[in-house]
Protein backbone atom coordinates (compact mmCIF):
# COMPACT_ATOMS: atom_id res chain seq x y z
CA UNK A 1 0.00 0.00 0.00
CA UNK A 2 1.45 3.33 -1.03
CA UNK A 3 1.51 6.20 1.42
CA UNK A 4 -0.37 9.42 1.00
CA UNK A 5 0.89 11.98 -1.45
CA UNK A 6 1.61 15.63 -0.79
CA UNK A 7 -1.40 16.56 -2.94
CA UNK A 8 -3.69 14.32 -0.86
CA UNK A 9 -2.36 15.76 2.39
CA UNK A 10 -2.82 19.31 1.09
CA UNK A 11 -6.40 18.50 0.04
CA UNK A 12 -7.17 17.11 3.50
CA UNK A 13 -5.62 20.16 5.19
CA UNK A 14 -7.68 22.47 2.97
CA UNK A 15 -10.84 20.53 3.85
CA UNK A 16 -10.19 20.77 7.59
CA UNK A 17 -9.35 24.47 7.39
CA UNK A 18 -12.66 25.04 5.59
CA UNK A 19 -14.45 22.91 8.17
CA UNK A 20 -12.89 24.99 10.96
CA UNK A 21 -14.12 28.21 9.37
CA UNK A 22 -17.63 26.79 9.01
CA UNK A 23 -17.81 25.22 12.46
CA UNK A 24 -16.51 28.39 14.14
CA UNK A 25 -19.40 30.37 12.64
CA UNK A 26 -21.98 27.85 13.81
CA UNK A 27 -22.48 26.05 10.52
CA UNK A 28 -22.46 22.29 10.20
CA UNK A 29 -20.11 20.56 7.77
CA UNK A 30 -20.92 17.22 6.17
CA UNK A 31 -18.19 14.68 5.34
CA UNK A 32 -19.51 11.34 4.23
CA UNK A 33 -22.00 10.17 6.83
CA UNK A 34 -20.60 12.43 9.57
CA UNK A 35 -21.74 15.92 10.42
CA UNK A 36 -19.35 18.29 12.15
CA UNK A 37 -20.74 21.02 14.39
CA UNK A 38 -19.31 23.38 16.98
CA UNK A 39 -19.08 20.48 19.45
CA UNK A 40 -16.63 18.90 17.00
CA UNK A 41 -14.27 21.89 17.17
CA UNK A 42 -11.64 19.94 19.12
CA UNK A 43 -11.67 17.16 16.54
CA UNK A 44 -11.39 19.70 13.72
CA UNK A 45 -8.37 21.35 15.38
CA UNK A 46 -6.72 17.95 15.93
CA UNK A 47 -7.18 17.11 12.24
CA UNK A 48 -5.74 20.47 11.19
CA UNK A 49 -2.68 19.84 13.37
CA UNK A 50 -2.29 16.31 11.97
CA UNK A 51 -2.65 17.25 8.30
CA UNK A 52 -0.46 20.33 8.68
CA UNK A 53 2.30 18.08 10.05
CA UNK A 54 1.81 15.65 7.16
CA UNK A 55 2.03 18.44 4.58
CA UNK A 56 5.21 19.77 6.20
CA UNK A 57 6.73 16.28 6.38
CA UNK A 58 5.92 15.45 2.77
CA UNK A 59 7.08 18.88 1.58
CA UNK A 60 10.55 18.28 2.89
CA UNK A 61 10.84 14.83 1.33
CA UNK A 62 9.51 12.45 3.99
CA UNK A 63 10.91 11.18 7.24
CA UNK A 64 14.50 12.00 8.05
CA UNK A 65 16.62 9.81 10.26
CA UNK A 66 19.85 11.12 11.70
CA UNK A 67 22.40 9.35 13.80
CA UNK A 68 21.37 5.90 12.63
CA UNK A 69 23.86 3.18 11.87
CA UNK A 70 23.18 1.12 8.74
CA UNK A 71 23.31 -2.62 9.23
Amino acid sequence: MAGITLAQAEAQLAYWLTADASVSTGQAVQKGDKSLTNVSAKSVRENITYWDAQVKRLSRGGIRISGGTPT
